[in-house]
């Protein structure tokens, strides 16, 4: 590209950092990336009545965690800042006055009850409701009349009559907006601060912004900037449009949803890991040249493209988010995945808040059984949970594995195996087992799988030797025990 790319991210503190808004960054630093150029966070606070005390601290600390690592924002200062909006207000007066100045901007004295009134009487109409012009031309003795009555102005921007305003937009193609059917929009409330349209139109200048890439929500945002752009002779940037993320239904997203997890911070709480979430919103929206689902970072920045980018809406499949962590952990180190485990044992109660370092070698063995089928770390309380009960309790599948004949001979072997080893390690074990199979001529599943289930209640587990190892041997004792006790009773 003939200039030094340069895009934006630019949440709004409202809340947590919804997938959508992750998306959206993502693409923007992969793009920015790609290009060698440069990836700007900014804070888009003005409307002030939404924004969430802690929100916007929370907005950077997810995003460093995702990993789209920006150039500049409110904590990297570059020449072009502030990056908060609400610390830009001088900024956007000075550009306001001068709209006013120039006649294409006017002070708009409506009331919120008059503004009501006029857009149900264009609904009752059948009309698209859009604000009349009622102040566009008032007489200075009338604007007199009115700040007498104590009202406050807004600020509208005087639209262009019966002009055709094109997006060219790298996702969707040429998208043509009337002006006609717009209306005059307020730039400025009247306690000063501007609306949206207004001032991201002048940071996006200032901050030397090339390329604006954003959800579709924003595409009839698009003609309004442009109008902006053009009454003061800016060059606007390059704009893509991106496709919504739909819900498993295929609906539309709603922060309201519950079935559906939708911030990062939330997935990062449960134990993904940020390259996976990475890798997969990569793929929501844009598909790489080549049939593969698994990247680098380093791969993704070097693939990525906006021509790649669909016009459709992509679909938030959580299996196969599921699917591609499970990757990411079976391939991570168990210290990682370890680290990340054990804060979910220990809320569960299953380990204490403390642990010495006996302790945690025992929690990251059990992580470390459990790793290759982990989809995410908090699941590592349930997939555990066996090692962590008083008693063992049987299901009727585990009972009928229990009541076959040959179980009380195959418990009572291996009890005195397990009484007199020396040591007690997953070798030891397994030498154990084959001394119960020499003793009572049973193997396979008549031997292993009782063994199995009389020490953990499931019929189906992690390595065996290893687990029973975990176990203790003062559990696997008393459970082994427990059921040549009560053999009769579990038989009947």
């Amino acid at each position: 590209m003939s200039k030094q790319v340069r895009v934006r991210f630019a949440p709004s503190p409202t809340g947590h950092l919804h997938i959508g808004g992750a998306r959206s960054a993502l693409f923007n630093y992969l793009f920015a990336r790609h290009h060698g150029g440069d990836f700007i966070v900014r804070i888009e606070d003005t409307d002030r009545k939404r924004n969430v005390e802690e929100a916007e601290a929370k907005l950077i600390e997810s995003l460093r965690w995702f990993g789209t690592e920006w150039d500049e924002s409110i904590d990297k200062d570059g020449s072009v800042g502030p990056y908060r909006s609400m610390d830009r207000l001088d900024i956007y007066k000075e550009y306001i006055d001068k709209l006013v100045e120039e006649g294409k901007a006017y002070h708009c004295y409506c009331t919120e009850e008059e503004l009501n009134a006029e857009r149900e009487a264009m609904k009752a109409r059948g009309e698209t409701p859009r604000y009349s012009g009622k102040c566009r031309h008032l007489a200075p003795e009338q604007i007199e009349a009115y700040k007498a009555e104590g009202r406050t102005s807004s600020i509208r921007f005087r639209v262009p009559e019966n002009r055709e305003y094109i997006v060219h937009d790298h996702i969707r193609g040429e998208v043509k907006f009337e002006s006609n059917g717009i209306g005059d929009f307020v730039i400025a409330r009247p306690d000063g601060i501007p609306t949206y349209n207004f001032a991201v139109v002048i940071d996006d200048y200032l901050m030397k912004i090339t390329h604006v890439i954003r959800g579709e929500e924003h595409l009839s945002n698009t003609p309004r900037q442009l109008m902006i752009y053009e009454a003061f002779g800016f060059e606007a940037p390059e704009f893509a449009h991106v496709a919504l993320i739909l819900n498993p239904d295929g609906k539309k997203m709603s922060k309201r949803d519950e079935s559906l997890i939708q911030f990062v911070e939330q997935y990062r709480d449960l134990g993904y890991l940020p390259e996976a979430l990475m890798n997969f919103l990569a793929l929501l929206g844009w598909s790489p040249e080549e049939e593969r689902e698994i990247f680098t970072r380093e791969e993704l920045i070097d693939k990525f493209s906006l021509s790649r980018v669909s016009k459709s809406p992509a679909i938030f499949d959580i299996h196969k988010l599921n699917w591609m962590n499970n990757h990411y952990i079976k391939q991570a180190p168990v210290e990682r995945i370890a680290e990340l485990c054990i804060p979910h044992m220990q809320k569960a109660g299953q380990l204490p808040q403390k642990l010495n370092e006996d302790q945690y070698e025992w929690a990251k063995q059990v992580v470390a059984l459990y790793q290759e089928q982990l989809q995410y770390a908090a699941e590592i309380t349930g997939l555990a949970s066996l090692f962590f009960e008083n008693e063992v309790q049987y299901d009727e599948e585990a009972k009928a594995v229990l009541s076959d004949e040959q179980v009380p001979d195959v418990m009572k072997a291996f009890h005195e195996e397990l009484v007199t080893l020396k040591e007690y390690t997953p070798d030891t074990i397994k030498e154990a087992l084959k001394a119960v199979q020499k003793v009572t001529g049973q193997k396979g599943k008549k031997l292993f799988m009782p063994v199995r289930v009389a020490t953990t209640g499931l019929t189906h587990g992690r390595d065996l030797n290893q687990t029973l190892f975990l176990l203790g041997r003062d559990k696997v004792v008393s459970r082994v025990q427990n059921v040549i006790n009560n053999y009769e009773k579990i038989a009947k």
